[in-house]
């Protein structure tokens, strides 16, 4: 079995703590910013927080069952591992994605996003999937940060 990682570090605007909030809303508001990415994340067991899973419905209908490993408020910072999924389910067989809000000295923030694929089988990562997880990854971030910019009685 192949194990891939990717790593992504984008600077943002917001302050640690505002981006973390947001990311916190993901399931809410992801869906209603960027329906072409995710089109719904439902609670399926537990109370949101570590342990509970969760459904995520891409915008292309693919899905994956999502469980929370770890929040850390006080470290602003999520863990979660998608198993259980049709999208690209020929390829891997979990992901495992550690996210930290870090301060910076702006008053911004840096989005640190790692992520650990096991892949079934004999299947490998290509660098084509890699790069194009890491432009989703950025893309989705962006578009929630704008979200939480122009919403600012929220964040």
């Amino acid at each position: 079995m192949d194990v891939a990682s990717m790593e992504v570090e984008i600077t943002s605007s917001l302050s640690a703590s505002k981006l973390f909030k947001m990311l916190s809303d993901f399931d809410t508001i992801a869906p209603k910013v960027i329906p072409q990415t995710y089109k719904s994340i439902a609670l399926m067991q537990g109370d949101g927080g570590v342990g509970s899973i969760k459904s995520v419905t891409f915008g292309n209908g693919t899905t994956w069952k999502q469980k929370i490993d770890a929040i850390d408020t006080s470290n602003l910072s999520v863990s979660y591992t998608l198993f259980d999924g049709d999208a690209s389910s020929d390829i891997m067989d979990t992901a495992t994605h550690h996210i930290k809000c870090i301060s910076s000295a702006n008053g911004g923030s840096v989005y640190k996003h790692t992520c650990l694929i096991k892949c079934k089988g004999d299947a490998k990562i290509t660098d084509d999937f890699i790069n194009l997880s890491k432009e989703s990854m950025t893309d989705t971030l962006k578009a929630l940060e704008s979200y939480a910019i122009g919403h600012p009685e929220i964040y």
